[in-house]
C-alpha cells in the first residue's frame, strides 16, 4: 500500500529498498531529507520482520516528503527498485536515486549526484574511480566487487568502472525509455543490467567519486546466489548485445574525477 498518493510535478526521489534496516532507517531518512527541499523519500519495504515499515509509517505521519510502499514479502532488491521507478515515473519525479538503507552511501553526497546530472542522464556514485575508496569491506569482498566490475566491462564493453555500485541518479527519461517490466535480475546483476540498458540506449552516463562505508549496524544482504546472478547476466548481455548495437545520442560516458 503506498501511504502517499498525491502527484508530484517535479524534484528528486530517493528510492530506498528496505528488509530488517530497524536500526539504520531513521537515519539516513533524515540525513537524506536535510539535504534540500525538493527532495522525497520513498522507502520500500519487503514486510520486514524487525518492523521496519511499521516505523517509517509512523515517520511519514509527521513527515509529507516521506513516502512508504510496502510489500508481502521478501521479493528482491532488483523488484524494490523497479516498484521504486514506476512510482516515480507516476508521480512525474525529474530526478530518481537508487541508494542503500544502512547508511554505506553517504546522503552528503547528494548535492554532487545533482550538480553531476545536469550533463548526464546516468551518475553513477564511483568507488574505482579514483583508485579504490573503500572502507572496512573485508579483502576478500573488496576483491569481489572490483573484478565483478573489470569482467563486466571487459565482457560487455560498457566503459564504466564501477558497473555494481548501487549509488546513481537516473534522468527520468532514462526509465522511461527502458522497458521495466524486462528487468529481472536483482543485486549485483540488476545494477549492471540496468546500466547497460542505459548505454546501449546511448543516454549519457557520468561516474563521480564516493566513499563507501560498509554498515556498522545491521547484517549484509550478499550472497552467492546473487554472485551467480551477475556471472550468468554478463553473458546473456553479451548476446543481446550481438544483436543490438548502441544507439548513439550523445557523447556516451564521461568520468568526472575533480
Amino acid at each position: 500500500m503506498v501511504t502517499e498518493t498525491e502527484k508530484s510535478s517535479a524534484g528528486s526521489l530517493v528510492i530506498i529498498p528496505t528488509y530488517n534496516e530497524l536500526d539504520n532507517v531513521s537515519e539516513v531518512i533524515r540525513r537524506v531529507l536535510q539535504q534540500t527541499g525538493d527532495l522525497d523519500v520513498l522507502v520500500v519495504d519487503d514486510n520486514s520482520p524487525d518492523g521496519t515499515g511499521d516505523l517509517v509509517a509512523e515517520l511519514s505521519k509527521r513527515e509529507p516528503r516521506l513516502k512508504l510502499i510496502r510489500r508481502s514479502g521478501k521479493l528482491g532488491l532488483g523488484t524494490a527498485y523497479i516498484t521504486g521507478f514506476k512510482y516515480a515515473l507516476e508521480h512525474n519525479y525529474k530526478f530518481i536515486f537508487e541508494m542503500d538503507a544502512d547508511l554505506s552511501h553517504d546522503p552528503d553526497e547528494i548535492p554532487n549526484f545533482l550538480n553531476a546530472i545536469s550533463s548526464a542522464d546516468l551518475v553513477i556514485g564511483s568507488r574505482y574511480i579514483n583508485g579504490v575508496n573503500v572502507i572496512n569491506w573485508p579483502l576478500s569482498r573488496l576483491v569481489l566487487s572490483y573484478t565483478a566490475s573489470l569482467y563486466t566491462r571487459l565482457i560487455t564493453g560498457m566503459p564504466i568502472k564501477d558497473t555494481t555500485s548501487g549509488f546513481k541518479c537516473f534522468r527520468r527519461e532514462v526509465l522511461e525509455t527502458i522497458d521495466l517490466d524486462k528487468i529481472r535480475s536483482g543485486g549485483y546483476a540488476f545494477q549492471i543490467e540496468m546500466n547497460w540498458n542505459s548505454w546501449r540506449e546511448g543516454f549519457r552516463i557520468r561516474e563521480i567519486p564516493i566513499v563507501f562505508v560498509d554498515r556498522t549496524v545491521g547484517k549484509s544482504k550478499m550472497s552467492r546466489a546473487i554472485v551467480r546472478e551477475a556471472v550468468f547476466e554478463v553473458w546473456k548481455l553479451f548476446l543481446a548485445g550481438l544483436f543490438h548495437r548502441p544507439k548513439v545520442r550523445v557523447k556516451a560516458y564521461e568520468a568526472a574525477t575533480d
